[in-house]
């Protein structure tokens, strides 16, 4: 049995002109086990996820992706300090789920039309 997967989406319309974040407080427990990104723009833009204890401790400045290719990012790309890559980050009930997004990266392209959908596994 998979158990009960349920995302979070967000959608940034238009072209950014500055970096945006959110956060998420946990309904249950759950483990994130990935986001898809995409944008419309030949960026350079990147993105940051983690908890309210360490904004960027599950991935750490990851590509967003280009002009409408989406990419994806899973447990085997985790990076940051709180996560061990090939494994879901599991987090319990409220805990505060982040994401911050550089809308041009080192001062490059701004991303555009941006889509980000976080994956979780209930338990």
């Amino acid at each position: 049995m998979q158990g009960m997967r349920f995302t979070y989406s967000v959608h940034l319309h238009g072209t950014l002109a500055a970096n945006a974040r959110g956060e998420y407080i946990l309904p249950c427990a759950a483990a994130f086990v990935g986001v898809s990104t995409s944008n419309s723009a030949a960026t350079n833009g990147t993105l940051e996820v983690g908890t309210s204890a360490d904004r960027d401790g599950i991935l750490d400045a990851v590509d967003v992706g280009d002009s409408g290719t989406a990419t994806e990012f899973d447990q085997d790309d985790f990076n940051g300090a709180l996560a061990t890559a090939g494994n879901a980050y599991h987090m319990a009930k409220g805990v505060i789920f982040t994401w911050d997004l550089d809308f041009d990266g080192s001062a490059g392209t701004a991303a555009a039309n941006c889509s980000l959908v976080f994956n979780f596994l209930e338990g």
